[in-house]
C-alpha cells in the first residue's frame, strides 16, 4: 500500500476548514501523521494568511479515487472550484505523492510544489524527512536544508484539537 502525503491549506474560516479536512481524511483513511500548522502569507494575490500543513497516510485507493475524495472534502467546506487560481481558499487538499510513482495523469506526481513552496516542503520535512523524492532522488531533509526560503512561515500552536486525528 503506497504512502500518501497531502498538502492542506485554507485562508477562509481556517479552524473550521482544517477540522473538516482532518475529520474527513481520518474517516476515509484512519489515523493520520500530521505536521505542525504553519501560517503563511497569501502568494499571488492579496488575501488573509493561510494555515498550511501536511498529512500522511497509507491507501490502496487509486490516484483518481484519491483526487475525487479530496475534491468532495473541499466541496464540504464550500470551495468554489470555478474561482480564480490565485484567490482565497476555503480548503485546498493537494496530493503530493503516491508512493514513489512518477506520472503526468490524472495529476502530475510528485507534485511540483514540493520543490518550490516552503509551505509544502517545511511541513513535509517535519513528518517525512527521509522520504526520497522520486525525481530528484533527494531526501526531503536535504531538499529543505538546501531550500532558498523566499516565504515567511510561522509555526503556530495547534489551532484545533489535532490529537483526535492522529
Amino acid at each position: 500500500m503506497p504512502q500518501i502525503y497531502v498538502s492542506i491549506g485554507t485562508n477562509v474560516a481556517r479552524e473550521r476548514n482544517l477540522e473538516i479536512a482532518l475529520r474527513e481524511l481520518t474517516s476515509a483513511f484512519g489515523p493520520l501523521t500530521i505536521s505542525p500548522v504553519y501560517q503563511s502569507e497569501a502568494m499571488g494575490f492579496q488575501g488573509d494568511d493561510f494555515y498550511n500543513l501536511v498529512a500522511g497516510f497509507y491507501s490502496d485507493w487509486s490516484i483518481a479515487q484519491l483526487n475525487q475524495c479530496f475534491k468532495a472534502i473541499e466541496r464540504l467546506s464550500g470551495r468554489d472550484h470555478s474561482a480564480p487560481k490565485f484567490s482565497d481558499r476555503t480548503l485546498d487538499i493537494d496530493l503530493l505523492n503516491y508512493g514513489d510513482q512518477i506520472c503526468e495523469t490524472p495529476v502530475v506526481l510528485p507534485r511540483e510544489e514540493i520543490l518550490y513552496h516552503a509551505f509544502v516542503l517545511q511541513p513535509l520535512n517535519d513528518i517525512a524527512p527521509n522520504w526520497l523524492h522520486p525525481v530528484t532522488q533527494q531526501s526531503v531533509a536535504l531538499m529543505w536544508q538546501n531550500f532558498a526560503q523566499k516565504q515567511r512561515l510561522n509555526a503556530i500552536p495547534d489551532p484545533i484539537d489535532m490529537e483526535s486525528y492522529r
